[in-house]
């Protein structure tokens, strides 16, 4: 899950960063609305999470202006704003879910896959291919009922594949859910981590569509 963190306060959201990147969560942090519109058009992303006091512009205005270009992502609002008329217009302008600070990370990251599952239109958090079954949020990897141990790269790969449904993802898009802004992408590092699943849960188990990109083998597991 790659996620993307509007805050202005560099000590909350250095924490936030940390906390998330513990999970095995990719995360990059912007400080202002500008910045955010701007890392919203370069990358893909999974998830936002919001706060509301920003330098440049209110995040209820920055939302509401998102959400009236087509943006679609699921954003979590996370503010000290706790009046119910702040959390009833935040969800009014198309927040899908509301967070107030002080919060619980663990909390946080719950939602988090909570809002991905929900955006998938998966009612639980396991998911099942054939022998093959993974949970996000937990990180536990199964295949015929023994545990696969994978890296966090992996386990982030194995993610961002099986949630295409067999769709062709290209080297660029599987990047993005891998590596943040701020890490360095060896030119070999998609190839090792593809290497090492099919190493892990078969040889087929990723196919490569020579010249587009690579998908999960709906014929695998």
């Amino acid at each position: 899950m790659r996620v993307l963190l509007i805050e202005d306060d560099e000590l909350i959201a250095h924490g936030i960063l940390a906390g998330l990147r513990a999970h095995n969560l990719t995360v990059d942090g912007v400080a202002t609305a500008a910045l955010a519109e701007a890392a919203l058009s370069t990358v893909h992303w999974d998830v936002v999470i919001l706060d509301l006091g920003l330098p440049d512009e209110d995040g209820m205005s920055l939302l509401q202006r998102l959400r009236a270009g087509g943006m679609a992502l699921p954003v979590l609002v996370l503010t000290a704003r706790d009046a119910v008329e702040a959390r009833v217009a935040g969800l009014r302008a198309g927040a899908d879910d509301y967070l107030l600070k002080p919060f619980d990370l663990s909390e946080l990251v719950a939602r988090l896959h909570a809002l991905l599952r929900r955006a998938a239109g998966r009612s639980v958090d396991l998911i099942e291919h054939g022998a093959l079954r993974l949970d996000p949020a937990s990180g536990e990897v199964s295949l015929n009922g023994k545990a696969v141990v994978l890296s966090r790269r992996e386990l982030a790969l194995l993610a961002v594949l099986l949630q295409a449904h067999g769709r062709i993802l290209s080297p660029d898009q599987l990047k993005d859910s891998l590596y943040s802004f701020s890490e360095e992408i060896e030119s070999n590092a998609l190839n090792v981590h593809i290497h090492h699943l099919r190493r892990k849960l078969g040889a087929d188990v990723i196919e490569t569509v020579r010249g587009v990109g690579y998908r999960f083998s709906m014929d695998s597991a």
